[in-house]
């Protein structure tokens, strides 16, 4: 069985690079590692497909500077939560790199959690992150906002992926 499954892996990495990128079904590994190198790995795959790519215009780079910030804010970030009436106010820090991360996915993803939520979401830099403002509707929605913090909120909308591949097109996905 071991040896069956080491020849099995040699025969994959003696493969062409293009032929190693395992398929639905396949025997072969799927996972390319890391997070911020997977989601990478994806949005080159998908470039790559796309015989219409206007390779002058990627900039893989932006897209790591994102990926890096996420996981900034994602890992080191602190949260001090507010709640008045039906307001809940985030007030997120950081120290060096962590601030401006957070000045920068908090900024900019106030607007998409607005659009897919229907909440008065606003957001405002500070010297230490941002503080983000959050107004909802019913006591309902109130428990929702608080139950899923200002992590979970950050992921609501599936606009991630598709602002991934406009950063990597060159393209500024929050204007």
């Amino acid at each position: 069985m071991i040896r069956s499954t080491l020849c099995a892996i040699v025969a994959l990495l003696a493969l062409p690079a293009a032929a190693q990128h395992a398929h639905h079904g396949s025997d072969g590994p799927t996972e390319t590692g890391q997070s911020a190198f997977a989601a990478i790995a994806e949005i080159v795959q998908i470039l790559s497909d796309d015989p219409d790519t206007d390779w002058a215009k990627v900039n893989i780079r932006a897209l790591r500077d994102h990926l890096v910030d996420m996981e900034l804010v994602t890992t080191e970030a602190n949260v001090r939560n507010h709640r008045e009436g039906r307001i809940v106010e985030f007030n997120i820090s950081g120290e060096d790199n962590v601030a401006g991360a957070v000045q920068r996915m908090a900024l900019a993803h106030a607007p998409m959690q607005e659009m897919a939520t229907g909440w008065a979401v606003t957001a405002e830099p500070s010297s230490i992150g941002a503080s983000m403002r959050i107004e909802v509707d019913t006591d309902r929605e109130l428990a929702r906002v608080h139950g899923l913090g200002f992590f979970g909120v950050m992921t609501i909308g599936a606009h991630h992926q598709a602002h991934h591949l406009q950063m990597a097109l060159g393209e500024d996905p929050h204007h």
